[in-house]
């Protein structure tokens, strides 16, 4: 099937680095767009669909909560109207919604039976539910790539993420076991891991001052000086997209500019931040 028939499945298409995917897709391999949101940000999906349509790609923005089995399903069903079968050659998971807080009642409320439900929902369980709608509905086509989205939580541990890492750690797991029985089918399935990226929900959620906080621990931390872009990740999906990289699979791939490699030198001894960015100590 040539690039003009597929189409990139992706869920949470509105803003941040799903958006970003879109527009990169839609760019190179040339993949038409299915995109899943929640509505909370309609003008940023609005220009999703304009920067896709002027490249010459379709792009189908479906409103919807995809991060149920139920959502899944109803999701897949819509898509499968629009395209028809054996026509997604790329599904990315790009779905948010994770409750933050601590698992024991010492500093404040511990997290109920329904934020573990809901976290786990969203960030794991759903890229299951998923990957069964697409193979029962045969939406998948020949050589298609499946990809989860994960963070540097594998590699650390953050107060107060608890869930999320847990979730995340359930979301490899799912990877590795689809990658295992899409495998023979010719499908492929991987895990990317990325860094921070300042998005406009974290923007929103976090004010100007801890952005700034943020972007300048992570200018000492990361060896590059600087944070990932959505865009740079997007790039790189489009890259997982294309046939050289079909004998990757069950992978979890780092794309994280080595942001914990400085760890325990930014901690311990934080004034060798200079060498970092190619400066000579004073004499």
């Amino acid at each position: 099937m040539a690039n003009d028939d597929r189409w990139a499945i992706i869920v949470g298409a509105s803003t941040g680095v799903g958006a970003a995917i879109a527009r990169a897709v839609a760019h190179d391999p040339g993949l038409h767009v299915f995109g899943v949101h929640r509505g909370h940000y309609a003008d940023d999906a609005r220009r999703v669909e304009e920067d896709v349509r002027v490249v010459g790609r379709r792009i189908v923005l479906h409103r919807a909560d995809a991060g149920t089995a139920a959502g899944a399903r109803a999701c897949a069903d819509a898509f499968k109207e629009i395209a028809g079968e054996r026509s997604a050659g790329l599904f990315v998971h790009s779905i948010s919604g994770a409750s933050l807080g601590r698992f024991l009642p010492t500093r404040g409320d511990a997290f109920t039976p329904r934020q573990f439900e809901k976290t786990f929902d969203y960030l794991a369980h759903s890229f299951a539910y998923w990957g069964q709608a697409l193979y029962e509905l045969d939406l998948l086509a020949s050589g298609a790539r499946l990809l989860g989205l994960t963070n540097v939580l594998h590699d650390s541990l953050l107060n107060n993420t608890g869930l999320v890492a847990a979730a995340k750690a359930a979301l490899q797991m799912y990877v590795r076991h689809l990658a295992m029985e899409l495998g023979p089918l010719g499908h492929r399935v991987n895990l990317l891991k990325f860094g921070t990226i300042i998005t406009p929900a974290v923007r929103t959620v976090m004010g100007p001052e801890a952005v700034a906080r943020l972007d300048a621990i992570h200018r000492d931390l990361i060896p590059a000086g600087r944070m990932c872009t959505a865009e740079e990740v997007a790039r790189f999906v489009s890259v997982l997209a294309r046939e050289e990289t079909h004998w990757l699979n069950g992978a979890t791939i780092d794309f994280t500019g080595g942001m914990m490699l400085r760890l325990l030198d930014v901690v311990l001894q934080p004034d060798s931040s200079h060498l970092q960015h190619g400066k000579r100590p004073s004499s």
